[in-house]
């Protein structure tokens, strides 16, 4: 799309700038028609109203990170990254203000000398802005006891879509922008997923419990306002902790133990799936064979007699069903147990050129006692469809991520990747599970909405979307599909990828194999040098 004569002297149309864009963590590569740099709040407000006054979508964006294709679009990419990072912090009420594009270990590192730290402590804490974090309802390993970041936002800053700045504060209230009345509310208790975690659709269930607007806003993935800033609450760092590595011979054994381990309040319960694990023994991975998933279990507790107790309760409650066990008693020893979830990544990062990493149905999250089922089906739905596939994930949630592997040099592939996206939507659909846990629906899996919610659900999110967003200027297709809405279009990869210079296009590549996400995109459009 050709852009309209802009006045923000932060927008550009360089086309090198526009293909370093063009791609983020997920399968996707779509060249955006312009990219705005805003310096703070009242840049922000002035390119907002200039989008509205054009008709010109704005894609917010912080690392780039998110997989199903929120954080990329075809108006303008809007990176915050360089006018919102400044921390603000309210030790003595264990909070802290951050501007969007602070990351996760970023607050982490500042809170840690004071004996705090952000509890969700998500794996991607490195390059995973609060903006992007609030955005889709974002988690991390611990979500087993702390939930997801909505349970640790006590505030936002946003501005809307007619270019208003406010603060939105819990125990506001709904606000005056968007109502539920009474058949409503009754049509949310009866049509959301019964899942313990979900970041599909606007979250009225949520509202609807809580009468707070943040509630609304927190998950809604920059289509019903940018988030240019985050009050966080904080919690202090727990003094001991231990756990432990269980492995299972059948994944029914491993389904059945989980609710064991939620019994005894763990912070973390981690799934490796065997597809995991045969991935990471490329690696050196020494574990005995048989293991059809491992678990990975973390007890936090006030003394360290206390964190070793409960490992011993988990180990001896479990041992008639698992086949392999491994014990730590403090952090040392736990960080190392937990090595093993690391591994995946470097062999992710050294498969073959015609070997990709696409997460094409990596969010599924399912109620509990069907999480054996669900590993099973993708399994079996990955083999009937040629896909090799690595599992790993959230056991004590239910929540599972997939990794499909696709040998992009074997005719059919596309088609394959299209058969396992449709037949784990039915599962899904199936055992009553969500889309997505915490990564959002983005672009891949708007489309899903209606399957999972229904007819009138579908309706009520699109009145959400006119209350906030009536130009709907705001990440269009993003949750409220596109009338051409299609899971697998702009593929970051095949003859059909969108074209960008070879240069940049192996410097993304690099940032994929790595999980670079935190490297500017300046820097990757930057020309390359001359030969000398």
């Amino acid at each position: 799309m050709a852009l309209p004569l802009s006045p923000f002297p932060g927008l550009t149309t360089d086309e090198r700038i526009r293909a370093a864009y063009s791609e983020g963590a997920g399968i996707h590569r779509i060249v955006p028609a312009g990219v705005a740099l805003p310096h703070g709040v009242e840049e922000l407000q002035r390119l907002v109203r200039w989008a509205v006054d054009t008709g010109t979508p704005l894609v917010p964006r912080g690392s780039g990170s998110g997989m199903p294709g929120g954080a990329v679009g075809r108006g303008v990419l809007v990176d915050l990254s360089p006018g919102f990072h400044w921390i603000a912090p309210d030790w003595a009420h264990r909070a802290a203000w951050v501007g969007a594009s602070v990351t996760a270990a970023q607050i982490g590192d500042a809170a840690r000398p004071i004996g705090l730290r952000l509890a969700p402590d998500p794996s991607s804490g490195a390059f995973a802005t609060s903006g992007g974090l609030t955005a889709t309802n974002a988690a991390g390993p611990r979500s087993v006891r702390c939930g997801s970041v909505r349970a640790w936002v006590d505030a936002v800053e946003i501005v809307e879509a007619d270019g208003t700045a406010r603060r939105v504060t819990r125990g506001d209230g709904r606000g005056e922008r968007f109502v539920l009345s009474p058949d409503q509310r009754r049509l949310v208790q009866a049509r959301f997923p019964k899942t313990r975690k979900n970041s599909s659709g606007y979250a009225l269930d949520r509202y609807a419990e809580s009468g707070d607007e943040l509630d609304l806003l927190i998950g809604s993935e920059g289509t019903l306002a940018l988030v240019t800033a985050v009050r966080w609450r904080l919690e202090p760092i727990p003094p001991d902790v231990a756990g432990a590595a269980l492995g299972f011979g059948s994944l029914e054994a491993l389904g059945q133990a989980v609710p064991f381990l939620i019994a005894l309040n763990p912070s973390a319960v981690e799934l490796l799936d065997r597809t995991f694990l045969d991935l990471a023994r490329r690696d050196g991975l020494e574990l005995p064979a048989g293991i059809e998933g491992l678990l990975l279990v973390e007890f936090e507790r006030d003394t360290a007699a206390a964190a070793r107790g409960v490992v011993g309760d988990a180990v001896r409650g479990l041992k008639a069903a698992t086949v392999h066990v491994a014990t730590a008693v403090d952090r040392g020893g736990l960080e190392q147990l937990w090595s093993v979830r690391k591994l995946a990544s470097p062999a992710l990062a050294r498969l073959p050129p015609s070997r990709r990493s696409l997460q094409v149905v990596e969010d599924g999250c399912v109620p509990l006692e069907h999480l054996g089922k669900y590993i099973a089906g993708v399994r079996v739905a990955a083999e009937r469809c040629g896909v090799q596939v690595a599992l790993f994930g959230h056991a004590g949630d239910g929540h599972v991520h997939v990794n499909a592997l696709p040998d992009t040099t074997v005719p059919g592939w596309r088609e394959a990747l299209a058969g396992l996206f449709a037949t784990v939507t039915e599962l899904l659909v199936g055992l009553g599970g969500t889309p997505s846990g915490e990564h959002g629906d983005g672009r891949l899996r708007a489309g899903l909405l209606e399957r999972f919610y229904g007819r009138d659900m579908m309706a009520l999110f699109r009145d959400v979307k006119r209350a906030y967003d009536p130009r709907a200027i705001l990440n269009p297709g993003v949750i409220i599909p596109s009338p051409d809405w299609a899971p697998l279009a702009d593929l970051k990869v095949g003859p059909d990828a969108a074209p960008i210079p070879d240069d940049i296009a192996a410097r993304l590549r690099e940032l994929e194999r790595t999980a670079g996400w935190a490297t500017p995109k300046l820097q990757v459009a930057r020309s390359p040098s001359p030969s000398p």
